[in-house]
């Protein structure tokens, strides 16, 4: 079963143009006023009228333990056909839904088109399979194509490395019998391709992010072991920042709970800085992206009264947090000072508490680390309707805290498991 995972929008002097032409043996939506009419195949002949929209499938990875928040997200960005599955989130949608995924979206890693999914047993299969995709539609005859990545669980394929030659043998075979060449230069704009064999099942996507989502641009540099924007971003949403709230980080290293803080309490798109591969892939306009990104900054809250607090025992760290957040756009909502954890304490009025204290086989040995969990046991407890997240991989942080958590949550950071302890009830 193979699904086109590319989505345009034309008008009638459009459909003379290469992208307009890949829309052949694919379903078409003619929307005219308030009635759309469902067409298989390019009509022929008469006169058309109002736009063409081809919905696709694309697929957001994330960290494990945050699908339910990326779902979240996805929905408010009005996708379709939102599906769950471990690390990852799958919805359909229109050619704005790229762009918006890859402007907005804070927890997901990339955004993929999903070009074609079908079972493959072996690599006559594979190479079958991916060559009747139709990758024309999408790789011009100059653009650059690499197979970078993949994974195979409990298939028959399970060599990567064997199974991106095929993958790539195929592409290459499909394109020269499509533009009638022998040989592709690969000079022009990146189409990279992944892919996932699951269960026998392939499926076949096209990177539209290029660099990881969770590189906003705020961070140019960073403190020993920082806390990956996009697992941060999940946290934040977990521990419900509002836009009226107060964040408090007494372990703020580079800064980067209180700025996503500060973005998601504002609602600045984590991606309104920086730039995309798709953006330059000529059968996407222009036009969508720059509509998104009006969207988006038409979005930001400026009203919002969110405030952030942070510290830290190293200075380097306080002045890298101050520099990021003004890279951020935020710095007028977050002040950092250096201060040990022993000396914190929170106003009386309803704040958030949300760190990432040093890991005992990270920074500290497992000792140290614990007597910085009992530090935070009796400065955080401080009587008032606070609510505090800790992102611990020790197990035992519990019982150096002092207390047990109201609730837990499994996430991973980076490739450690840990434990998101949450306290919220006096």
């Amino acid at each position: 079963m193979f699904s086109s995972s590319f989505f345009t929008v034309f008008t009638l002097e459009g459909l003379k143009t290469p992208a307009a032409l890949a829309f052949k043996e694919k379903n078409w939506y003619h929307k005219k006023q308030k009635k759309d009419t469902f067409h298989t195949g390019p009509p022929d002949g008469g006169e058309i009228k109002g736009e063409l929209i081809l919905k696709v499938t694309l697929t957001a990875p994330c960290h494990f333990g945050l699908e339910s928040v990326l779902s979240s997200e996805v929905r408010r960005m009005d996708a379709e056909n939102v599906q769950v599955t471990d690390g990852r989130v799958t919805f359909d949608g229109d050619e704005q839904m790229i762009a918006r995924a890859n402007i907005g979206l804070r927890t997901a890693e990339r955004v993929q088109l999903v070009l074609g999914q079908f079972e493959a047993r072996s690599f006559e299969e594979l190479f079958q399979g991916v060559k009747r995709i139709h990758w024309e539609d999408y790789i011009g005859r100059k653009d650059a194509f690499p197979v970078k990545g993949g994974w195979s669980l409990k298939s028959q394929l399970y060599s990567i490395p064997d199974c991106q030659s095929i993958i790539k043998k195929a592409i290459v075979t499909r394109l020269q019998q499509a533009y009638g060449v022998s040989w592709f230069e690969e000079s022009g704009s990146t189409c990279a391709v992944d892919f996932s064999i699951h269960h026998d099942q392939v499926m076949i996507t096209m990177d539209t992010s290029g660099t990881g989502l969770h590189k906003r641009g705020y961070r140019k540099s960073s403190v020993i072991a920082p806390i990956k924007e996009t697992l941060a971003a999940g946290i934040i949403d977990i521990a419900h920042v509002y836009p009226d709230s107060q964040l408090y980080d007494p372990f703020c290293g580079s800064g980067t709970l209180l700025i996503e803080g500060a973005m998601h309490a504002m609602r600045i798109a984590p991606g309104l800085r920086r730039r995309f591969s798709a953006e330059k892939w000529h059968w996407l306009p222009a036009s969508v992206w720059q509509q998104e990104r009006q969207r988006a900054f038409d979005l930001i809250r400026r009203d919002s009264t969110f405030r952030a607090w942070g510290s830290d025992i190293d200075p380097q760290a306080v002045e890298l947090a101050l520099h990021n957040a003004k890279q951020a756009g935020v710095d007028a909502r977050i002040q950092v000072v250096q201060r040990d954890v022993r000396d914190f304490s929170i106003p009386v009025e309803k704040g958030v508490v949300i760190c990432n204290p040093p890991y005992g086989e990270r920074l500290l040995d497992l000792k140290a680390a614990q007597e910085i969990y009992r530090t935070m046991g009796k400065v955080f407890c401080q009587g008032h309707p606070h609510r505090y997240y800790v992102i611990s991989p020790d197990m035992e942080f519990e019982r150096s805290y002092g207390k047990t958590a109201d609730k837990r949550r499994k996430l991973y950071n980076g490739m450690i498991p840990c434990q998101l302890y949450m306290y919220f009830k006096q």
